[in-house]
């Protein structure tokens, strides 16, 4: 393909998993890259200043020293004209975190390529790293789609899987999935654009959707099963963390993060979820609503990650409240 024949393409993304994209779309031969853009995030303390949030992406093109752009909103007519002025013909989007108006939608004659980090229509949504996670899936992967007005519910051009490892952390996997999707963009482009390449609708069958993960999602709930808690002490690392509270000296509860944990299968009968089992040189044992959390490792509040046979050594547990205690109602 010669340099006149190169696809320009304009380049929205957020997240880290737009990263390692950006670096496969600027060294894409066949593709033109005439423009990136990032979100402009605000957030606001109550009665505190406005702080300017910068994202995994506009951090990466400010180390580099590569342009980028940074917008509160795409949807607005400036944004519209600066597509058509640079006669942008696919507009591609990865992790942006902003849902695109029907008009602008339709602007680029290829249209506008989303890379989604699930197999869709699995965890459609705004955490489908964590909630693959969460569940214990095998694999997960990415899907290039055609995006529509609705939330990730767009026909899928191609979809690429990947094995997750045991242990992985939202962050490791999001990499992954960033160079996977980067590997294959170009290709995928490239098909559309000059050899028609149609999607696919997805199935409403085995839809799903990934909620936004929020600082509540971290508190254990023991009513859980032990398999699903242990999940979620590696999905939610280091964000928000599994944390629970443990009761120790002279009525005093900790409150401490959950960094390694085995479930069991099996508890003793009559036992209540959140009810301590047994402690000691192997750590702290739990029921949980199916089954047992044996907590190996913790981050107590202000304290360095230590094995949980050491958190014991000194904070102790009281032989006479073998609980762990509910977090306040009014934390969220």
């Amino acid at each position: 393909m010669s340099t006149e024949e190169r696809i320009k393409i304009f380049y929205l993304g957020s997240g880290s998993i737009s990263v390692p994209i950006l670096e496969w779309l600027r060294k894409a031969r066949c593709l033109d890259l005439v423009g990136i853009g990032s979100q402009l995030q605000e957030s606001k303390q109550e009665d505190g200043p406005v702080r300017t949030l910068t994202t995994s992406l506009i951090k990466h093109c400010e180390k580099h020293g590569i342009p980028i752009k940074r917008y509160q909103s795409v949807n607005t007519e400036e944004f519209y004209e600066e597509l058509r002025t640079l006669g942008v013909e696919m507009l591609v989007v990865a992790s942006f975190g902003q849902i695109l108006k029907q008009r602008l939608l339709d602007l680029p004659p290829y249209g506008c390529l989303n890379v989604h980090a699930s197999l869709l229509p699995k965890y459609r949504g705004a955490s489908p790293i964590v909630a693959s996670l969460v569940n214990g899936d095998q694999k997960t992967g990415v899907s290039f789609m055609r995006m529509e007005a609705g939330l990730d519910t767009g026909p899928v051009y191609r979809m690429v899987e990947l094995e997750i490892r045991n242990h992985e952390v939202p962050e490791e996997l999001e990499n992954r999935l960033g160079e996977l999707a980067g590997e294959t963009i170009e290709q995928v482009i490239v098909d559309i654009a000059r050899h028609g390449l149609q999607p696919t609708p997805q199935l409403a069958d085995g839809a799903s959707y990934a909620k936004k993960i929020n600082k509540s999602d971290g508190l254990v709930n023991w009513r859980e099963p032990a398999v699903t808690l242990a999940h979620k002490v590696w999905a939610y690392k280091p964000w928000p963390s599994l944390k629970t509270r443990l009761p120790a000296r002279n009525g005093v509860v900790k409150e401490v993060k959950i960094t390694d944990a085995t479930p069991l299968e099996e508890k003793p009968e009559g036992t209540e979820p959140g009810e301590i089992l047994a402690y000691g040189k192997e750590g702290i044992l739990v029921a949980c609503g199916t089954g047992a959390l044996r907590i190996t490792r913790v981050t107590p509040k202000g304290k360095p990650d230590v094995d949980a046979a050491a958190y014991l050594l000194g904070s102790p547990i009281p032989p006479d409240d073998p609980n762990t205690h509910d977090f306040p109602s009014k934390q969220t």
